[in-house]
């Protein structure tokens, strides 16, 4: 294993431990940040991504989103190993959302509403009508993917811009669907969700789960494709 696809493994299990980690924090009984809101989730998110990808950036340029590697190999700016890339956020993500339910695992059994403890790991949109959950995937994750792709040309260096364009996803996008944006962020966890033993749990709502892995993918390979035609 190359130290870059280290890197992914290490930063995409790091995005999830606090990305998933803010949703049990909203999301589950008797936590401190129980029921403090989608605000709260929106700017958990950024900040997750801010740290994953200052761990991560130096030693594999912190994709973490398997949307974001397929764009970028689009794009021409990746000439890594797509496929190792891409295991590794799978399997970061599965150790990330297996971190928070350990972490949390009294909430998780005090909390008797089984949407609550599913929506600590993965998507589901607000109003099931699979069309438009699928066109906001690919619209929230266009926008990141062309916002990755065009921060270098505004000379911003770091992982801030990122993660402001995730919190902005987040606020203005994000209430459809939940916003996944990343088919490791949420497939890895959903597949946590229907391994790990939770006390309670519904059934892991496979029947959407293409969703938010196909949506960000088209999303992301359609910005890549306005950028080079633009670029």
């Amino acid at each position: 294993m190359g130290q870059d696809i280290l890197f992914e493994f290490i930063g995409t299990a790091i995005l999830i431990l606090l990305g998933a980690g803010v949703c049990a924090n909203v999301n589950l009984k008797k936590t401190l940040g129980n029921s403090s809101g989608w605000v709260v989730i929106s700017f958990g998110w950024g900040l997750a991504v801010f740290v994953a990808a200052f761990i991560s950036a130096p030693y594999s340029g912190a994709h973490l989103n398997p949307a974001l590697t397929i764009g970028l190999a689009i794009a021409g700016s990746f000439k890594g190993s797509g496929i190792g890339y891409i295991v590794a956020q799978m399997l970061g993500a599965i150790l990330g959302a297996s971190l928070v339910f350990l972490m949390y695992k009294p909430h998780f059994d005090a909390e008797e509403n089984p949407n609550a403890k599913k929506g600590v790991f993965c998507t589901g949109p607000a109003i099931k009508a699979y069309t438009y959950n699928f066109i906001s995937e690919v619209i929230g994750t266009f926008v990141l993917m062309f916002g990755v792709l065009m921060v270098g040309g505004a000379q911003i260096d770091g992982p801030l811009p990122v993660s402001l364009v995730i919190v902005s996803i987040g606020m203005s996008l994000g209430g459809t669907t939940g916003y996944a944006i990343n088919p490791a962020r949420d497939l890895g966890p959903r597949i946590a969700h229907a391994i790990l033993p939770i006390k309670n749990k519904r059934d892991s709502d496979w029947g959407y789960s293409w969703i938010p892995v196909l949506g960000p993918i088209v999303g992301a390979a359609l910005a890549s494709g306005l950028y080079l035609l633009i670029k």
